[in-house]
């Protein structure tokens, strides 16, 4: 058996503790461009979290990202090594990327098959304390962007108001689980030029459909504004 070289020594600069695997991948994926050879060993997963200062959460979610993609490959008895090209999988980043893209899309339009008349029930039901509520979250929302903060949590805040408003906990529920498995798309398409206040402006006009009771405008308000969601995130994905 042909005797595995260890691994060099290397020096990584600490990771921003908001970054988590996506940055630690884009690094070891730099480091293997620049520095290593197909067979070579990858450090071990514990002086990849002392050396990228990240939780061995994130560098293990890393090293799968980059197994995926086909550039590392985890050996029984000897660690995760380096992968010669083409040995992997036919085009494995862009089936997994397929796939992801599918699952979201889907995603979205249980939103959008939810929302709208969920927007149409609160112009209907919602008490004054709620649409009370609902003002608050956007004077906060405002706030965080003027201070260059996404806003995500006022975000989700936002549309969970709304379904609050129909006054059934199984869509509470559910709506809750969608905000959750959407949160790193929500991200995204909050991150485009002119986005956040876009958002803003679009969560105005929900309010302001619940507020005058008109129930069709609400539905209309939010079915307009999930899909400019769906269209900036399917077309970054």
């Amino acid at each position: 058996m042909t005797a595995t070289a260890a691994p060099a020594r290397v020096e990584f600069e600490a990771i921003p503790r908001n970054k988590v695997y996506q940055e630690v991948a884009k690094r070891l994926e730099r480091h293997i461009a620049e520095e290593l050879k197909p067979g070579d060993r990858l450090p071990s997963e514990r002086e990849l979290v002392r050396m990228l200062c990240v939780s061995r959460g994130s560098v293990r979610d890393a090293i799968r990202t980059l197994e995926v993609m086909g550039l590392l490959e985890p050996r029984q008895g000897i660690g995760t090594v380096v992968c010669i090209p083409g040995s992997g999988p036919a085009s494995p980043l862009t089936s997994a990327l397929r796939e992801k893209r599918k699952m979201i899309a889907e995603l979205l339009d249980v939103r959008k098959m939810l929302e709208p008349p969920l927007a149409g029930r609160a112009a209907l039901h919602a008490s004054s304390d709620e649409i009370s509520d609902m003002q608050d979250i956007l004077l906060r929302q405002e706030a965080k962007q003027s201070q260059g903060d996404l806003g995500i949590e006022e975000d989700s805040e936002f549309h969970y108001s709304i379904a609050l408003a129909s006054s059934n906990t199984v869509v509470l529920k559910v709506v809750d689980v969608l905000m959750d498995l959407l949160r790193e798309t929500r991200e995204r398409s909050l991150q485009g030029e002119g986005r956040q206040a876009k958002s803003l402006a679009a969560h105005h006009r929900i309010l302001s459909a619940v507020k005058r009771g008109d129930a069709a405008a609400a539905e209309a308000a939010m079915r307009r504004h999930l899909q400019e969601i769906e269209n900036i995130v399917l077309k970054k994905l």
